[in-house]
């Protein structure tokens, strides 16, 4: 992969002219080089690692992988029905995986009832699902190569008199 795509990859935050120093050339053409992988598709966004255990408020999400069985379509192999699944808006990461199942689908739902009923209602049903097996998210250690630090629980015992 290009050094400046690895450079972005790690901490996007860095300016052409940081990256510049990093890779010997001119921050003109670094700049000129990230609008290019910009207009072309290959850098689609940029992204914060947020850790949400620290960040704690009513709107808290539930998140779950789901392990998706299929039947490839005739012709169009697994593309069509993974198409169909990551349009859902539950639904915010899809990947096509070798093993014992095809797909994994990352969900996130205000709720556990609601990434139930998703797999229930929406997913499960679909034609060429042969399976699903849930996996509910409990807590994150590490994500995008970025170890995330845990809320220190006051480990005191309470002592009552």
């Amino acid at each position: 992969m290009d050094d400046i795509l690895e450079i972005l990859e790690k901490d996007a935050r860095l300016s052409a002219q940081e990256i510049a120093k990093m890779t010997r050339k001119k921050p003109e053409e670094v700049k000129k080089i990230i609008d290019k992988y910009e207009k072309e598709g290959i850098i689609l966004k940029y992204k914060a690692v947020i850790n949400r255990e620290l960040v704690r408020h009513k709107d808290e999400e539930v998140r779950a992988i789901i392990e998706v069985n299929l039947t490839p379509q005739k012709d169009v192999g697994f593309d069509k029905i993974a198409e169909r699944i990551y349009s859902f808006p539950e639904v915010y990461a899809c990947y096509l995986v070798s093993g014992t199942y095809d797909l994994l689908v990352f969900v996130r739902g205000k709720d556990l009832h609601s990434v139930a009923r998703f797999v229930s209602e929406k997913l499960s049903p679909m034609e060429n699902v042969k399976g699903v097996v849930t996996h509910f998210l409990l807590k994150k250690y590490k994500e995008d190569g970025v170890i995330l630090k845990q809320r220190q629980e006051d480990k005191r015992i309470a002592i009552s008199y």
